[in-house]
């Protein structure tokens, strides 16, 4: 089955997996028998419990609770910022700069296209660290980490700058049609943690998909 997630690692407090692009990482509110991450791993693991989501149409590392105890462990490592994420993407665009934190407040729903904007007065604090990782003549690989986690926090903090994700037109993204991509070209890549049983700092990556492989090979055949 296409969207059925890769397992990266299964113990008896964790479940990681590599999430696909179009599977929800929660049940549809609308249509609630559409597939979902715990409706497709359950049945094989048991239950779990989920920590963290990543958008429908990002793909990459999530980590999953196998244990109530693991639960609560996890969750006070989110809510203490101490969880480090890291994002490759794929921008239209090449700024000047090789690494830049951005610090723009964003609130989400804010206009009529329920997506996340720029808002100094009523918006929530966001930070991301972004590093260029390969120049393209009209995109680049950036390598984005968020020190928060708001919704759609690096699709809106890229396009604030003009380095819209490929494939994200709600963020304004240009089309592309000699671009082989039919998806958003955000991909959790590493996730970083201490172990909820054995205390040890655990990192996890996640192969590119096949879609971003593509794409990115596109690319540099550009150069």
């Amino acid at each position: 089955m296409e969207n059925t997630p890769d397992i990266l690692w299964a113990d008896a407090a964790l479940l990681v997996i590599n999430k696909p692009a179009g599977l929800r990482s929660l049940p549809d509110g609308y249509d609630p028998s559409q597939p979902h991450l715990r409706s497709l791993l359950e049945p094989q693991f048991g239950r779990l419990w989920m920590v963290h989501r990543l958008d429908k149409e990002t793909s990459g590392v999530l980590v999953l609770a196998r244990s109530a105890a693991a639960h609560r462990a996890l969750n006070t490592l989110f809510e203490r910022h101490q969880v480090r994420k890291w994002y490759h993407a794929l921008a239209a665009g090449s700024p000047e700069w090789e690494e830049q934190t951005i610090d723009l407040p964003l609130r989400p729903n804010g206009d009529r296209r329920h997506r996340t904007v720029v808002d100094p007065i009523h918006g929530k604090p966001a930070v991301t660290q972004l590093r260029v990782l390969q120049r393209f003549p009209a995109a680049c690989l950036v390598k984005a980490r968020p020190e928060t986690g708001r919704t759609h926090q690096i699709r809106a903090h890229l396009a604030a700058l003009g380095l819209p994700i490929l494939g994200d037109a709600l963020y304004g993204a240009p089309a592309m049609p000699e671009l082989p991509l039919d998806t958003l070209a955000l991909h959790a890549f590493a996730l970083e943690l201490t172990h909820p049983e054995s205390g040890e700092v655990v990192r996890f990556e996640a192969p590119y998909p096949p879609a971003f492989q593509t794409a990115l090979h596109y690319l540099r055949t550009m150069v």
